[in-house]
């Protein structure tokens, strides 16, 4: 099942489905107006959304209409929750040798994350908006999940069984700005801004066997502009599995229907895999040359991230923003 937020003006969309293939998509407001709401109630609404769902998939609902990504928001516009891993640990070595410090023993057992904004997410095609380029403007190609309620303490195996859909995230960092908020000792707010979602969200059944009960399997591709960056896979090198994550998170607290966990950069080790965000690139660079060489995003550069499974078909739909960097930002 696929369901996506339809712009209506309002602060939290409309829900829809939408078909396997994202070709068709119909509201279902008389079940759930908006995917929180559904997420809230979802024991009482999910048989009827998969009902629904094989209609459209039949093509015997006389209200489908031609799906639009242009049209989505972020599937949760504004969540209660929006918490970030690093499940990835190629991509912590490399930022960490590249400023010559050691890997702490303790990132292999105790997964890093950051509790980062979620009042206000893009959507697929939103353009990415900044007062100033000299931030270090970089993309960060990962998935994430929506979660339902989990209780404090909650096992691994109970915190993935806890999942209800999965996302593809363009997470946007400002680089420039990293350093000196790290270096106050408690966290980050103006480096990590708003990120950006996929056109649809899909129940993990949906995923088939690319779905493991713990990871996703899935290739990524990245583009900047018209190259491809990344030619990755998001099952591979994933240090810490997402029921990892999720039992980490909900250590001493529990956690509310909607909340959406992220694990972190996807990178792979791999020769041509590329890279899920430029800053890796850059980290090579200096390790390799002396020196970063590439910059980071500028005015009119685009970004693109879709995920596909074993066939070859798109997943999510794809994420595919502009940079624009304007003073009245």
């Amino acid at each position: 099942m696929k369901l996506a937020t339809y712009r209506d003006g309002s602060r939290d969309g409309q829900l829809v489905l939408v078909t396997s293939r994202l070709e068709e998509a119909v509201f279902v407001s008389d079940i759930a107006q908006t995917l929180q709401c559904a997420l809230d109630r979802w024991d009482a609404v999910e048989r009827d959304l998969r009902r629904r769902a094989a209609l459209l998939e039949a093509g015997q609902l006389a209200g489908a209409f031609p799906f639009q990504a242009s049209m989505c928001m972020a599937p949760l516009p504004r969540a209660y929750q929006w918490a970030d891993g690093s499940a990835y640990l190629n991509h912590v070595e490399l930022v960490r040798k590249a400023r010559g410090a050691a890997m702490p023993a303790e990132l292999y057992s105790d997964p890093l994350m950051y509790q980062g904004g979620s009042d206000m997410l893009l959507g697929p095609t939103d353009d990415i908006v900044f007062q100033d380029a000299s931030w270090g403007i970089d993309f960060e190609a990962e998935l994430a999940l929506i979660l339902g309620d989990l209780p404090a303490g909650v096992s691994a195996e109970a915190a993935s069984k806890g999942a209800r859909l999965a996302v593809l995230v363009n997470d946007v960092s400002l680089r420039d700005l990293i350093p000196t908020e790290l270096a106050k000792g408690f966290g980050f707010v103006q480096s990590k801004p708003a990120s950006a979602f996929s056109p649809v969200a899909v129940t993990l059944d949906e995923l088939g066997p690319a779905w493991d009960g713990e990871r996703v399997h899935l290739d990524l591709a990245v583009w900047r502009n018209n190259e491809q960056v990344g030619n990755l896979r998001s099952g591979e090198d994933m240090h810490f599995s997402f029921a990892d994550l999720a039992s980490h998170l909900c250590r001493t607290r529990s956690v509310c229907a909607g909340t959406l966990l992220g694990a972190g950069t996807v990178s792979n080790r791999r020769a041509g895999a590329g890279f899920g965000c430029i800053a890796e690139k850059r980290m090579l660079e200096i390790l390799e040359e002396g020196r970063a060489a590439t910059p980071y995003l500028q005015d009119g550069e685009t970004v693109r991230i879709e995920a596909f499974d074993s066939s070859g078909h798109t997943v999510f739909g794809p994420i595919h923003q502009k940079v624009v960097v304007s003073s009245c930002a």
